[in-house]
């Protein structure tokens, strides 16, 4: 599990940039929000997925809410489906 992801959460989508380096974890809290996280994965960190820009602070009320902030905010995932849960 990436770091910046609380143990608690469920991630309901992990999806990848083409290049495979950068992912969005769209989350589940027990609260019963949701939210997402940017994540780049370099090869000096030997693959670990690192947090990019700390949008897991945020809170959303529904998934469709979080993943429509998600694509606003992170330009490449217009490209990529993020699943429909």
């Amino acid at each position: 599990m990436a770091r910046r992801i609380d143990r608690t959460w469920i991630v309901l989508a992990s999806p990848e940039n083409p290049e495979g380096n950068r992912c969005v974890d769209v989350i589940r809290r027990p609260d019963g929000s949701f939210g997402f996280e940017e994540f780049r994965r370099d090869p000096e960190d030997a693959g670990a997925w690192t947090p990019v820009r700390f949008f897991s602070a945020q809170s959303f009320v529904s998934t469709a809410a979080a993943r429509a902030a998600a694509r606003a905010a992170v330009p490449w995932l217009a490209a990529v489906d993020l699943g429909s849960h």
